[in-house]
């Protein structure tokens, strides 16, 4: 499974809405940490197909949702459960902390 492409105008519907856990990744494309962190954040994408969500946010398209979560600083990344916020990280994170993280809330 690959990321769903997350926006302000399905931010609510999408993530909102959805019952069990969505990881969002608050992004830019101009961000070269945001680089290294995508193959990451796919990897993840493919390892919990079925079990967890996964999305990336494009901050410069979709900066209505980036401020409403306070993401200042990307990549963030932003696992929600049940719609609400579970957990956040700030910058690039080695796969094992986001995984374990998202075994947990599963």
């Amino acid at each position: 499974m690959s990321e769903t492409v997350i926006t302000d105008k399905n931010f609510d519907s999408e993530v909102l809405g959805d019952k069990g856990v969505y990881l969002v990744d608050f992004w830019a494309p101009w961000c070269g940490p945001c680089q290294m962190l995508g193959p990451i954040v796919a990897e993840i994408a493919k390892e919990f197909d079925g079990k967890a969500k996964v999305g990336k946010l494009n901050v410069d398209d979709s900066p209505g949702t980036a401020g409403k979560y306070g993401v200042m600083s990307i990549p963030t990344v932003i696992i929600f459960k049940n719609g609400d916020v579970a957990e956040t990280f700030v910058g690039v994170q080695p796969k094992e902390v986001i995984s374990e993280k998202l075994k947990s809330l599963i």
